[in-house]
């Protein structure tokens, strides 16, 4: 009950420290864009309080702050702070059991949340549970443009570009501040948009991550914008965004294409894809396949067969999908060793 009242009076804080309504009207629609960024941001403080609740028995949870590289586009350059270092949230979580004495004694897990915008949230709870029971300290990182950080923080997304710094600077962060996390034991691991931010940072930084999980991952954004809605589609060319279209320019959505960049391959890598993917279509993931097997990498794979859940079905609660995960962290200890 207390966590309830907490996040209640949490709510009405969050909206009592809004700026007072305009005199003049606004337009419906940025009213109501206003009106589901303060939710956003309401929600969000409110899933993390339920990170304490779900996970506070086994690990030691935390929420930090960050620098990572200025804004991708800044409107005006001369502006006071306007290219400032972009301030950027992760949480961490330490396993309370960890043997913290030695420097360099134990490994980290970088896990990356999805979504085009979306956040890092308590639905993968019961992920961050099982690295933890494997012994792993773990950080997660709410990248540019993610939700739940108000309208600002959202258009600073620059998908497949900084975002990528974002996270590689939540390893550096950690490595700085935990003197036991040995840095040639890092793993990083994501699914969907978090499976394209793992495969670019391990070719962008081969020699940051020791191993690389990449589930049902966005590898080609030319052939994914071909299939996918023109409301999709819509996000990329927004003007906060990259701003053009596809066909305005292909060469800048290659660039932020991990299928462009197998040549770069050095880290242990695994990818799953499933045949029945309702959102990463498998010709997609099966690009990134034969584009890794034609530059001669040496990585596994797995191509599930219509698996029940579609796009999630790895992260779901059934025995197929715990199975799955046990493959992918059976595969990570081969070269993390974390210490149960």
């Amino acid at each position: 009950m207390r966590f309830f009242a907490l996040a209640a009076v949490l709510a009405s804080g969050v909206f009592a420290q809004q700026p007072p309504p305009q005199a003049q009207p606004q337009p419906q629609s940025q009213s109501q864009s206003q009106s589901n960024d303060r939710i956003d941001e309401v929600l969000k403080h409110v899933d993390d309080l339920m990170w304490h609740q779900e996970l506070a028995d086994i690990a030691d949870v935390d929420k930090v702050a960050y620098t990572s590289l200025p804004p991708q586009h800044v409107t005006n350059a001369k502006a006071p702070g306007a290219t400032n270092p972009l301030i950027i949230h992760a949480y961490t979580f330490i396993p309370k059991k960890l043997d913290r004495s030695r420097p360099h004694s134990q490994p980290l897990i970088v896990l990356i949340h999805g979504g085009v915008h979306a956040n890092f949230d308590t639905s993968e709870a019961h992920i961050v549970r099982e690295l933890i029971g494997e012994g792993y300290p773990v950080i997660s990182t709410d990248y540019r443009g993610s939700t739940g950080y108000g309208r600002q923080f959202y258009e600073q997304i620059d998908y497949g570009g900084r975002e990528v710094d974002d996270v590689n600077a939540g390893r550096e962060w950690m490595l700085e501040n935990y003197d036991f996390l040995d840095p040639k034991r890092v793993g990083i691991m994501g699914w969907s948009h978090g499976g394209l931010i793992t495969l670019m940072n391990i070719f962008q930084h081969p020699q940051a991550y020791a191993v690389a999980y990449a589930g049902v991952p966005v590898s080609d954004l030319v052939a994914r914008l071909g299939y996918q809605t023109e409301a999709y589609r819509s996000l990329y060319s927004a003007p906060y965004h990259i701003g053009k279209t596809v066909r305005e320019d292909i060469s800048e959505y290659r660039r932020r294409s991990p299928v462009n960049y197998v040549q770069n391959l050095e880290t242990p890598l695994l990818v799953h894809t499933n045949t029945n993917d309702e959102d990463v279509n498998v010709l997609e993931v099966e690009h990134l396949i034969e584009a890794l097997k034609a530059a001669g990498k040496k990585f596994e794979y797995k191509i599930y067969q219509n698996a029940p859940g579609g796009h999630a079905f790895n992260r779901t609660d059934t025995k197929m999908a715990k199975d799955s995960r046990r493959e992918v962290y059976l595969f990570l200890a081969q070269y993390l060793h974390p210490g149960k």
